[in-house]
Parts: C-alpha cells; sequence; structure tokens
C-alpha cells in the first residue's frame, strides 16, 4: 500500500459512516491501525449559511490518524465557499486536514434526491466541476482533494470509469470506488472488477482506494490482489470490531495479532463512551446517541441479546456500564444476532 506525492497516507482507511465516525471513533480506528479517515458528511450548503452542528462536525482531534474533511454538495459554488469557510476555521484551530474529499457515493434516500451522493454518478461532468471548484479553493492551503463515487448508479450504468477520470483530470489527487452500485446499497457481494478498471484508467501517482464489504484479512488480501489498488477502506466492519485494522497490518505484514479479550471489548466499548459523554457536555444525550454504536461491540458474545435489550434503554453512563456487565451473567441465553447495519455511506 503507498503514499502517493500528495502526501496522503494511503492504506487502511476508516470510511465515512454518518452518526458512528466521529473524532472519538478515528482516535480508537487509529490507535488500533488506521493510518487514515474521513469525517462524517458535512454538507457544503449548510457550511455556507454558517450551521454551527455542521462546522462541529468537521473538527478534528489531535489523536486522530490523518483525516479528510468529506463534504457533500452539487454546486460548485457552494463547494468552493465551503472548503474556504472549513479550512479557514482548521486553521484557527490549528488542526489541518489531510485532505478534502467529495462524496459522491452516499445513497441514502435523502441525499439523493437533493441531487447530492451517488445521484451525482449521472452527471460524470458536474462530478469534475465540484473536484476543479474544491481544488481551487483548497489550493490556497495546499490541500489536496478527493472524490468517493460508486461503481455507477445502477447496473446499466456502471460509469465509475468514466467519472474517475473526469475527477482527476480535474485535479483529485486520489479516488475511493465503492465497488456497488447505488440501486445495490448495501447488498452482499461487490464488484471488484470495477476498481480494478478505475486503477488501470488513471494515472499510477493518483491512488485508488478500494471500498466494499472488507470484514477479515482475506477480504483485504483479496480486494488488493483482485483489484491492484493502493489501499482499502473499511466501512461497517470495523464498527465494533476496530481491531480489524490490526488483524489486516498483522496479515499483510506477516506480524501476530492477538486478538481482544471480551472484557479489552467491553472495557474499549465503556471508554468510548466516556470519552463521547466528556467531548459532548451532556451525558443523558451521549449514552442515547452511543446505544447503537456499543451495540457492535458485544456481537458473538454470550449473553449479548440480553445485554443489548438493556443497553437500549439505557439514560446514564451507569446503566450503560450494567447492561454490558449482563454479559458475564451465568443464566443468560446465548443466542445472539447481529445488529442492523447502520445504512450510511
Amino acid at each position: 500500500m503507498k503514499t502517493n506525492e500528495s502526501r496522503l497516507p494511503i492504506g487502511l482507511c476508516l470510511a465515512p459512516m454518518a452518526g458512528f465516525t466521529d473524532k472519538a471513533f478515528r482516535a480508537l480506528a487509529a490507535r488500533l491501525g488506521a493510518t487514515y479517515a474521513t469525517t462524517e458528511m458535512v454538507s457544503a450548503k449548510a457550511t455556507v449559511y454558517g450551521d454551527e452542528k455542521t462546522l462541529a462536525l468537521a473538527a478534528l482531534a489531535e489523536d486522530e490518524p490523518c483525516t479528510a474533511l468529506q463534504l457533500f454538495g452539487h454546486e460548485p459554488d457552494d463547494m468552493a465557499v465551503a472548503v474556504r469557510r472549513l479550512l479557514t476555521e482548521a486553521e484557527k484551530q490549528g488542526r489541518m486536514p489531510a485532505a478534502v474529499d467529495l462524496n459522491m457515493g452516499c445513497p441514502v434516500k435523502k441525499i439523493v434526491t437533493s441531487g447530492d451522493g451517488s445521484a451525482l454518478m449521472r452527471d460524470p461532468a458536474l462530478c469534475g466541476a465540484l473536484v476543479a471548484a474544491a481544488k481551487d479553493a483548497a489550493d490556497a492551503w495546499n490541500i489536496p482533494v478527493t472524490a468517493k463515487i460508486r461503481a455507477g448508479w445502477d447496473n446499466a450504468h456502471k460509469n465509475a470509469v468514466t467519472v474517475a477520470k473526469e475527477v482527476a483530470a480535474a485535479g483529485a489527487a486520489a479516488v475511493t470506488v465503492h465497488g456497488r452500485t447505488r440501486e445495490e446499497m448495501y447488498r452482499p457481494g461487490i464488484d471488484l472488477s470495477v476498481i480494478a478498471a478505475v486503477r488501470d484508467a488513471l494515472p499510477e501517482n493518483i491512488p485508488v482506494i478500494g471500498n466494499g464489504d472488507i470484514a477479515s484479512p482475506e477480504d483485504a488480501r483479496r480486494m488488493l490482489t483482485e483489484t491492484g489498488c493502493d489501499g482499502i477502506m473499511i466501512g461497517r466492519a470495523a464498527l465494533g470490531n476496530p481491531w480489524l485494522f490490526a488483524a489486516i497490518r498483522a496479515d499483510l505484514f506477516g506480524e501476530t495479532f492477538v486478538p481482544p479479550t471480551r472484557e479489552e471489548k467491553l472495557g474499549t466499548a465503556l471508554a468510548l463512551l466516556r470519552r463521547i459523554i466528556a467531548e459532548k457536555g451532556d451525558e443523558a444525550l451521549a449514552v442515547r446517541e452511543c446505544r447503537g454504536r456499543l451495540s457492535p461491540f458485544l456481537t458473538g458474545m454470550r449473553g449479548c441479546a440480553a445485554a443489548r435489550d438493556k443497553l437500549h434503554r439505557a439514560v446514564t453512563y451507569e446503566d450503560a456500564e450494567a447492561a454490558l456487565r449482563t454479559l458475564g451473567d451465568a443464566n443468560a441465553g446465548a443466542s445472539c444476532q447481529k445488529p442492523p447495519d447502520p445504512r450510511k455511506p
């Protein structure tokens, strides 16, 4: 896995997932081997209007990996203004992003119906115009611009290569390709040939990052081997299992990986909650927002069904801790279903 001329640490990347990959989780992923991440999606339009909650999503922490600010929108003028505003604010905070990443792959209905996310795959020229506008703004800080795309809009229009060429010609420093169309959403199975085709179509100095269905070291090796991509991006499989980054790194570099114990998993989940409570300054809000975030840490453990039931009713930190301690109850059932996948990019 490579580092390109724009100093982007392409390698083991954490995908953006709204409501999950905030500063706290990005820092945790970095501690366990992630080399790169992107923020949760930030609306270019809301940034233009100065929405404080939107601006907060773009804030970076000192202990997270090199991180790109990810923006979504479909108007080049708004994109340029948003980039300038966010980079100006980042400069004030003394924490500059590694890149500005433009989301052209989110399949969620409310994003697509506004003409954003994967709706942009239907207009390659606009994709290029958005990158050009963002790059023109980011060049003042020497910050590279990248793009995250999908295989296409649907199976009849798999145009990832066309879009990738457009954004590369407009100045994109790297391209991430999710191997599904918008129509496929997150259904099992990805098209590795699309990622390989993008890698073959772009100049060697523009890294291509493969994304989709990477849940094990074997998946990572297959992605790298069959596509020739320069790095991999991991999304849903890292929720509850950020150790996946360490496992993949160990496999690729011939190192020994020791899986976390049950106690380590539970302790990590509670530490994540404590940090989020501290950052939000509102225990009840943090606990409510973290019910679904802690749940994946319990997958596969004896008694996790009962623990999840209690966790989803937790109001305080003590409630959440008590719910996780339910896993130590010898009378707890062994049946455990995986939590629903978050339908995010």
